[in-house]
């Protein structure tokens, strides 16, 4: 009788261990695949309906296929200006804040100076502080200055609060590169003769420059995106997401999912055209390495 009943729970645990074993095997790319799916939804209902064909003003029902408004992108007025705007400004806050975020990491993680602590602390502040009072506090900021360019209020002030904001992200991204940098690459190229600028120009910088690109990515669309600071701080000034908030009350034209979709599409292209050159780069470096290693064995 004992002989029989385990016979009888045998295929029941073999069973359970075979259902274990493809959870565990499989689990990561269920996860995996659930995420992007989740990440990725409201992108694809955003291209989709790039396409639509609505009847009326309201873009929220599929009406049918068409080409018209990427035949047209600005054929709403006021977008076209919108779009610039937020472009250059996006552009402009990238840069300045990716050069001086890039030059306050180096500084904080490489070197131990009086205010080091106080300077992590206000780097984390905006971070931290919701964007309706980093808002508030900037449009009280601008005009008690009262005078140009602080006030009156235009797309100037919109690139100051970017720049502000956006340093701290460049600042945290940076430092994550900067964590395992091996400093042994730069004492050997100063023991070989090069100065501290060409030290940093030959080998750090080129060490660093996947983590400088994507805070400069991150950077650039937090500021492209941004609404709630650029509220408080715009004047008569209209962007992008602006544009979107204004239409928003009576109907979201096709044309703005047009635009959405080609900042959407260029983003990925750089961050893969990015990407693609990083791996060239690794590539070549471990081919000159192994052939200087050849070399010296022969």
């Amino acid at each position: 009788m004992a002989t029989a009943t385990e016979a009888l729970a045998q295929p029941s645990a073999s069973l359970s261990e075979r259902f274990i074993r493809f959870w565990n095997k499989y689990l990561l790319f269920v996860y995996t695949g659930g995420a992007i799916l989740y990440l990725m939804a409201p992108v694809a209902v955003m291209i989709l309906f790039s396409f639509n064909d609505p009847a009326g003003k309201s873009n929220f029902v599929w009406q049918g296929f068409t080409l018209k408004a990427w035949l047209d992108p600005f054929g709403v007025a006021g977008l076209e200006s919108a779009v610039q705007i937020s472009i250059v400004i996006a552009l402009l806050s990238t840069l300045v804040a990716t050069v001086l975020g890039t030059l306050i990491a180096l500084a904080i993680e490489r070197h131990d100076f009086r205010g080091r602590a106080t300077t992590n602390l206000f780097i984390f502040l905006p971070m931290a502080t919701p964007e309706i009072v980093l808002g508030a506090s900037l449009l009280t900021l601008f005009v008690a200055i009262a005078a140009p360019p602080f006030f009156p209020l235009s797309a100037i002030t919109i690139l100051i609060a970017h720049i502000m904001f956006n340093i701290s992200f460049v600042v945290v991204t940076v430092r994550a590169r900067l964590a395992g940098f091996p400093i042994h690459l730069e004492e050997a190229a100063m023991d070989l003769g090069a100065n501290e600028l060409t030290t940093f120009r030959k080998v750090t910088f080129p060490l660093i420059l996947p983590g400088v690109l994507a805070a400069a990515l991150l950077a650039f669309s937090l500021s492209i995106d941004d609404f709630v600071i650029t509220n408080f701080t715009a004047g008569g000034t209209v962007t992008f997401p602006m544009f979107i908030y204004a239409k928003a009350r009576i109907g979201i034209p096709p044309q703005v999912n047009v635009i959405g979709t080609i900042i959407f599409l260029a983003a990925v292209l750089l961050v893969a055209v990015s990407t693609v050159a990083s791996r060239r780069r690794a590539m070549r470096d471990e081919t000159i390495a192994r052939r200087y290693a050849a070399a010296e064995r022969s």
